[in-house]
């Protein structure tokens, strides 16, 4: 019992598989998905900071880095089943705040069990960094997914979650990093040689012209 408790943990970060049950070219796991949000987040807090918006960096960091630990607990739950109804991911959020809470009440010495629920929780919220956070998490689950389309892989899930990422960060684009990512970063990813481009084009464009209309 004790702090070695949460640091086992993150390995076994490592050994949860996203979309799991599913075939993939490549498998994801939820440590490497931590640090590929981080790193997302941390390009878009410099676009923010560019333009003159102020970024909490140890903020933004720690919501980024901390954002999935929940999932030691109940493994990764693929978007569309977690998304399905506002009551289902509340429930979801519901269970997860309690394990976590749970754990840091038996684990952690009480004088850092308050900073480690803050840590700990979700992130998501609506401050700057929250928003910056909600988008870097799909930002990485559209580039899993348009991984996966590129290779032909023949479930249509994933055109399913790209289509789903992509409407989620476009609600967030009154965000300049958003529209950076949108005006500079996607016009680049369809640029790629694979198969399907002109489906996944097509995809794409109907959701970004949805913003214009």
């Amino acid at each position: 019992m004790g702090v070695h408790q949460y640091f086992k943990r993150l390995s076994d970060l490592e050994k949860l598989i996203r979309l799991p049950g599913k075939f993939k070219y490549f498998e994801h796991n939820v440590a490497a998905h931590s640090f590929k949000v981080t790193k997302i987040a941390q390009y878009l807090g410099t676009v923010e900071e560019a333009h003159g918006n102020e970024i909490n960096w140890k903020n933004l960091y720690e919501k980024a880095l901390n954002h999935d630990f929940a999932e030691v607990f109940t493994g990764d739950i693929k978007t569309p089943v977690k998304y399905a109804s506002r009551d289902l991911k509340k429930l979801f959020s519901q269970v997860e705040e309690e394990m976590v809470d749970n754990f840091i009440r038996e684990e952690f010495p009480p004088e850092y069990q308050d900073v480690y629920r803050e840590r700990l929780q979700e992130g998501k919220d609506d401050s700057l960094e929250g928003q910056i956070l909600a988008v870097a998490d799909k930002i990485d689950l559209l580039y899993e997914t348009f991984g996966e389309i590129q290779k032909r892989n023949p479930d249509d899930l994933f055109f399913e979650i790209y289509e789903m990422s992509l409407e989620t960060i476009m609600q967030f684009d009154h965000l300049v990093s958003v529209q950076d990512f949108i005006e500079n970063v996607i016009p680049e990813m369809l640029t790629e040689n694979f198969i399907p481009r002109s489906e996944l084009r097509e995809l794409t464009m109907s959701i970004l012209n949805k913003r214009d209309g």
